[in-house]
């Protein structure tokens, strides 16, 4: 996009450049120095409104560089912030993790210790209660024995009628 002031120096070589050569020297020309100035002064004239565009764009262009900045340095700090925090919390989380393994191994442990402590109370309740129920037995057979001796040495000389009504409990063996 060529500004007016561009225009006005491209009009200006184009005056030099078709310029005819002065007699005798080849690197000197003769212009029409009014055309010529008037050029010059019209940019002269243009330069100030250019340069205050220049100036607007690079002062634009200087905040938003700026903005810019000011944005990538605070999306930084927050992933830094979150990085920290993740990088913080890492710590944590193993150890927690650890310490619900301990837990769970502790009670898995605890759990086969109860298991194994009730298998042998259970064991033990029924082997004490057959050896209740055995001693209960030989009572019984005892006081059996007891009273079928009784019974003969009381019964009256064996009769046969009286032996007939005593209930033989090996009999039922």
């Amino acid at each position: 996009m060529a500004t007016a002031v561009d225009e006005l120096l491209d009009m200006l070589f184009d005056m030099i450049d078709e310029a005819k050569n002065a007699a005798f020297s080849g690197d000197k020309c003769v212009i029409d120095r009014d055309k010529a100035l008037d050029l010059i002064e019209d940019a002269k004239k243009q330069l100030p409104v250019d340069l205050a565009e220049a100036r607007k764009i690079l002062s634009a262009r200087n905040e938003y560089i700026a903005t810019a900045k000011r944005e990538a340095e605070e999306i930084r700090k927050r992933a830094e912030i979150e990085a920290n925090q993740m990088v913080s919390e890492a710590p944590v989380m193993n150890q927690a993790r650890q310490k619900a393994r301990e837990i769970v191994a502790h009670a898995e442990e605890e759990a086969k210790k109860t298991c194994r402590e009730t298998n042998e109370y259970c064991v033990d309740l029924l082997r004490r209660t057959e050896d209740a129920l055995a001693a209960a037995h030989a009572e019984m057979r005892q006081v059996h024995n007891q009273f079928r001796s009784g019974m003969g040495s009381t019964g009256g000389g064996g009769s046969s009628s009286g032996s007939s009504r005593m209930y033989d409990a090996e009999a039922d063996e």
